[in-house]
């Protein structure tokens, strides 16, 4: 057990049966009052955000999770099927859990699954991943624009989204998975 007070960013701990990751931490102490604690943080099984105050004496159990690299397998369409790089384990992740991930998940690129003793909690992505885009709008005419001329585009994972003019099919962009925007050639 920790005090709540030494649970930095990026720490994780379990409060109760749910269990979070530490995204900001904020003390503040007053003249009448002990330390408050205010944590903004990610519940790891149902992945919303909450904020909560805390008594600055109040004490959480501190977890460690285990974070392997896997690779992409196959997609059963129910299933999504992933193989550990080292040990080459196979992990089977119901796909309405991946819905914004699989935009940016190929073959090519590992991505990080998270678990906690043996239970699944989910996949983090790299901030950037480098796609291969299969389809572009080459009817698009940049025109006179205010802002920068783009068209539309799919990539190899069916993802569509807006790329500059210059940018053709068959060649491969780095797309930043936060927002699933255009960021670059690759």
């Amino acid at each position: 057990m920790i005090m709540i007070g030494d649970v930095g960013p990026g720490k994780s701990f379990k409060d109760g049966n749910d269990i979070y990751t530490s995204l900001s931490i904020d003390h503040n102490k007053t003249a009448m009052r002990g330390m408050i604690v205010k944590i903004k943080a990610k519940n790891l099984r149902t992945g919303s955000i909450m904020e909560r105050s805390y008594n600055g004496d109040t004490k959480v159990e501190q977890i460690f999770l285990d974070k392997r690299t896997m690779n992409l397998m196959y997609d059963d369409g129910a299933l999504v099927h992933f193989q550990d790089a080292e040990t080459f384990d196979e992990v089977s992740i119901p796909k309405e859990r991946l819905e914004w991930e699989m935009n940016f998940i190929s073959y090519e690129n590992p991505i990080t699954v998270t678990f906690y003793e043996s239970e699944l909690l989910g996949v983090e992505l790299p901030a950037k991943v480098t796609l291969l885009i299969t389809e572009t709008d080459d009817n698009a005419v940049a025109g006179d624009t205010v802002n920068k001329a783009t068209k539309d585009a799919v990539l190899e994972t069916g993802y569509k989204l807006r790329v500059p003019m210059f940018v053709k099919s068959n060649t491969k962009i780095v797309v930043r998975t936060e927002d699933g925007a255009y960021d670059s050639r690759a």
